[in-house]
Parts: structure tokens; sequence; C-alpha cells
């Protein structure tokens, strides 16, 4: 018998949480759940929850206690909690920092904690025990300092995570400070939530700070958080970015806003190889190597200059590689900033062990209530595959069935017809398949941007669309990232990487810079019916509902009946 029955979430014991959509508590228990919980199935009228180990560590490391969550979930649940879920929330949470990282007076690295028996079955353990050089008392192992990474790495794989209190090299001075106003002119000043994201990473210099992700939208203004931090340690930094196109960016953003000079700032990509105080590159340049058996040349870069702060901005991208070499430079303060911590390789264990654990967040639906990004709405469109399509569809394997779907030409028939109805509008159609790309930009007249477009080339067509000499452009998934569009306000996707949430985030994320005027972005999602396309489309939009979200379903053959193209 419900002991709430007025509730909206049921927990249970296998570790799952139902949240009923149209309750009218739905808004706040979910910006509850997100708290501590992941978002796993977004259907129309229940949405599915899991509680993890990491989404729970990720809690107790961002200052939430097992008491709390217990109270917020007591709170919106029909029922009585079961009793293994309130059991299992005080064990995991209370893993968090039961093991810690420290330096001794004598600065050696030591695995301390007040759990005898447990150091005992971590001294034991096959993947801690190369990293220990001896036990120095019943609650303290002497641990090897260069394998800092690998140590926290192995820790949060047997499910104790350490809390990481050793400390951080200063690195070399640099004097700089966040400007009042730009260099045109504009009065600028950190919005508030930045300013608290930076302030929470640093944590007043505490042994705890300096090591974290912070997870904001895209378009609230990430960079911004990275130069506050620059600002308040005020050392030497190095920023990873996912292309050049990024590193400019960032580039002209420090020079904009900050005191740095030009020759304080290199750039480290395929053009150039400038090494300096701030110095930007790209995961790509980071990971080249000439053959499979060859070390990574590039690798030197963290080891080149006495770093005191490393910057991996859209940190859900790291390659493996990076995560690497990232082990290794643990004595360096390291910020992710990032959209979503989801990684499609399933490695946030290892972003929790290597850069950090979430040290700040805010619902995206809150940040669009304030004004600082632009409201959105989210329309679905479902299309048929065409008849004669359908039996090739059948005889495919798994992978091309994807491919015939996403790349289903009706689709274009609607971009066309979306497009149409934003002609006063920025528009970006964006896509996974560049023959499916061609038409579009083909059919539309609009420019066409892809991997193979050169970086001067994507510069002025983005200048372009900015002054607004050009609203309309095609774009693959180069243009997932780090592209700065203020002006855009309408989105449609027609094909994307599988059930990517990562990208159906950073894709919404396109337009969400407020608008000048005031106006409503637009995204469109084109998917065809009763397809793997439809199957994976599922997948991307649960991040985008665990913040708040709702797609409206339509039709795309009403459409078309309708409206001639």
């Amino acid at each position: 018998m419900p002991i709430h029955p007025t509730n909206p979430v049921i927990v249970q014991s296998d570790h799952t949480l139902l949240l009923e959509v149209d309750h009218p508590l739905h808004a706040e228990a979910r910006d509850a759940l997100a708290q501590f919980a992941e978002l796993e199935k977004s259907p129309e009228h229940m949405h599915t929850y899991r509680l993890s180990p990491l989404s729970l560590w990720n809690a107790a490391a961002a200052g939430l206690d097992a008491a709390t969550v217990i109270a917020m979930l007591s709170q919106y649940s029909k029922y009585d909690l079961p009793p293994n879920i309130v059991t299992d929330i005080r064990d995991y949470m209370s893993r968090f920092g039961r093991v810690k990282l420290l330096k001794d007076p004598a600065s050696n690295l030591i695995l301390r904690s007040h759990d005898a028996p447990l150091l005992v079955e971590l001294s034991r353990n096959r993947q801690i025990q190369p990293y220990i050089i001896r036990q120095l008392d019943p609650y303290t192992l002497l641990v090897d300092p260069a394998h800092r990474g690998h140590i926290k790495q192995s820790l949060v794989k047997i499910g104790f995570p350490a809390e990481d209190l050793a400390g951080y090299t200063d690195g070399a001075p640099l004097p700089l400070a966040l400007r009042t106003r730009t260099l045109s002119g504009r009065q600028f000043t950190l919005r508030p939530y930045q300013q608290a994201a930076a302030t929470a990473f640093y944590a007043h210099g505490a042994p705890s700070g300096g090591s974290g992700v912070v997870v904001l939208p895209c378009g609230a203004g990430k960079t911004m958080v990275g130069m506050a931090v620059m600002a308040i340690l005020q050392r030497a930094t190095l920023i990873l970015t996912p292309n050049t196109v990024a590193v400019r960016q960032w580039i002209n953003e420090l020079l904009d806003k900050t005191t740095l000079t030009s020759e304080q700032i290199g750039e480290y990509t395929g053009e150039r190889k400038d090494i300096r105080p701030v110095t930007v590159t790209t995961y790509q340049i980071l990971t080249y190597r000439p053959s499979e058996d060859s070390d990574f040349p590039h690798f030197q870069l963290f080891t080149s200059y006495d770093w005191g702060l490393i910057i991996y901005d859209e940190v859900h991208l790291l390659p493996a590689p990076v995560f690497r070499i990232t082990a290794e430079i643990q004595a360096r303060r390291r910020l992710g900033l990032t959209a979503t911590l989801v990684r499609e390789d399933g490695r946030e264990g290892d972003v929790f062990g290597l850069i950090g654990p979430k040290k700040y967040d805010v619902p995206w639906r809150e940040l669009e209530r304030q004004g600082w990004i632009a409201t959105a709405e989210c329309h679905e469109i479902r299309v048929s595959l065409p008849e004669q399509e359908r039996l090739n569809y059948a005889m495919a394997d798994e992978r091309e069935k994807y491919r015939l779907a996403a790349e289903n030409p009706v689709k274009l028939d609607i971009a066309c017809w979306l497009t149409a109805r934003h002609t006063d509008d920025r528009v970006l159609i964006i896509g996974q398949y560049i023959d499916q790309l061609k038409k579009l930009a083909q059919r539309l007249n609009a420019p066409l941007i892809t991997g193979r477009t050169g970086t001067a080339q994507r510069e002025k067509l983005y200048e372009q669309f900015r002054r607004g000499e050009i609203r309309r452009l095609v774009v693959s998934k180069v243009a997932n990232f780090a592209i700065d569009l203020p002006d855009a306000n309408v989105a449609i996707q027609v094909s994307g990487t599988f059930g990517s949430r990562q990208e159906e985030a950073q894709r919404l994320g396109r337009i969400l810079r407020p608008k000048s005027d005031g106006g409503l972005a637009y995204f469109y999602s084109v998917v065809t019916r009763d397809t793997r396309d439809q199957e994976f489309s599922a997948n991307r939009q649960l991040f985008l509902t665990e913040q708040g979200y709702r797609y409206i379903i339509e039709d795309a053959e009403t459409l078309l009946g309708v409206h001639t193209i």
C-alpha cells in the first residue's frame, strides 16, 4: 500500500528509480534525482533513473551526504524506500574518501585510511600491490608518487575511490587579471554561476580543490570559467581542446577578456608549435604518432614547461592516450570542462579518477529560466522509409540498417521544408553522412563544412554566418564542438552518431546562446520511424530529457501532405 500515493517517484530494490513525467512535482523531483542518479530511459510517461556507485561518489564529492540523498528520495517516493537501497546509498557514499592520498612531512606520497582491515585488503589487491613501497603502520601505506594516477584509477575500479589531498606543484607564476571591459569596449563581468564554478573548483586553496570537472551547457560560457580559474591561480596554463578552431577561439577570448598579451599565448597545432606561458593545443596533435609502434612525440608538451594548471576542454572527448599521460601528471592542477559527463566509451570512471570528481553542475533549464541561455523548443519529426527502401533495410546487417534509415531521402524534403519555414532565422543543418550533407547543401544552395574543409575556410564561413551574410550552414559532426555562433537559433539534425547522448547535448548547445531579441531556439531531429534510427534517437535524447527538455513528436507525412515542397 502506498505511503505517499501523490508522490511522483517509485524507488525499486534493483537500484532503478521511476519518475512520472506528467506529475505536478516532476520538474522538482527530476532536479533532485539528477544530483545523485543517472537517467537510463525516457519514454513518454515514465522515466527510469539508476543509482550507481559513480553517481553516488560524484554526489559525495560535491558535498552531499547519504542522509541528504536518502531524505530527498523519501520526500518524493510513493513507497517506503527498500532497505537494501538505504544500505547501499550509505555504503557507496561512505566509500568515497575512506582512503586518502596525502603527503607526509617528508613529502612522501602515502595512502591512509582509519579502517585498518580495509588497508590490509587494499595492500593485498593485485591492482594496488605494484604501486606499494611498504606499509608504514596499520593505517598507512607508502606508495610510488610516479603512479599517483594509476593508484587512483585502480581504487575506482575496486570500489574505494581515494580522496586526493596530496596537493599540487605550484607551476610557473603568471600574473594576469580578467578585464572589466573587452578590447572592443564592452563591459565584461563573470556571471554568478561562472564565478561559483571557479570558486568550487579552487575551494579556497584547500587540498580538496584543484582537480575536478565543471559541467555547464554549451553556450553558458565554460571558457569564462577556465579563465576565471586561471585568474585565481596566476600560473602557467596548458589548454587542451578538440580542434584548431577551438584553439583560435580560446586565444581570441584570452586576449579579449584577460590582461594576457599575444606574446604570452602560444598555439600548438599542426600549423604552429609555439610553447608559451599559456599554450593552447588540440587532442589530435597530442595523440599523433608516426606509426602504431611509435611513441607520441607531442606528449613532451606536458613536461616542456612548468605548468600550474591543465584545462581539458570538452573533457568527455578525452582520447585514451591522453588518459595515459594524465595518469602521470597528477601533481598538476586539472580542470575538466564539459556539457555532459556521459562518455560513449564508458570511461566516466577514468574521468573521475584522473581529472577529478564533478565540482559544479547546474541544470540547463535553470540557466534558461534565469535568461543565461536561450529557451529551446525540441521537435522530433518522424518520417517513413520509402517502400522501395524497406526491402533493402530488411536484408541489411545492423550497422547498414542504421545508415539506410539515417540517410532516408525523405529527410531531405523535411529539412528543406523546415529551412523554408525559418527563412528569417540562422539555421544549422547537421548530419553524420557526407553524401547526405552534399545533397542538402546543393538543394539549399548553402555552404558545406566537413572535416575536409580547411581551418581558414571554416573560420571564414563561420564569420560570414555571424555577420548574417549567409543564413544557412550545412555542417558535419566537426561542428558538434567548440564553434561560437551566438546568433544560430535553429538546428536541424538529419543524422547522428548512432546513440550518442553527448552529441545530442552538443548539437542543441549550438543554438543555446541567448538571443538579442529574446527569441526561442528550435531544435529539430528528423528520424526514420520503426528503424534503428528511431532506437538510437531515443538514446540520444536521454541527456536532454534529464535536463528537462521534452520533444514534441510530429508526423512528417502530415507536414508534407499539408505543405507542398
